[in-house]
């Protein structure tokens, strides 16, 4: 199963293939930033990812347009995905300060 590390904080979680970062990390009892609740509407469940872009499923129409509404079109020339859109398909490690246990 792959397995997402979240840096800084050195966090490391299981994800079976297919879902999203932040609905299993949730399920697993981590507290991830976010305002609408997994809508893909606020943006604040962006991460950075520093290894492994390839192993997440190609950003979507949503996705895109979240990112570029709530935090500017720069937002697109950085390695930046949205927690509770991302699909897992292998391992991945990203920067996201705030995720903490629950």
């Amino acid at each position: 199963m792959p397995t997402v590390t979240v840096q800084p904080a050195g966090i490391p979680f299981e994800v079976p293939v297919g879902r999203t970062v932040m609905e299993v990390a949730r399920e697993q009892g981590y507290y991830w930033p976010t305002q609408c609740n997994m809508a893909c509407q606020c943006a604040t469940c962006f991460f950075i990812v520093v290894e492994g872009a390839e192993n997440l499923s190609p950003m979507g129409r949503a996705e895109r347009a979240a990112l570029i509404e709530q935090r500017g079109r720069h937002a697109l020339a950085q390695p930046v995905r949205l927690a509770c859109q991302a699909r897992v398909h292998g391992d991945v490690v990203v920067r996201k300060h705030g995720v903490r246990r629950d």
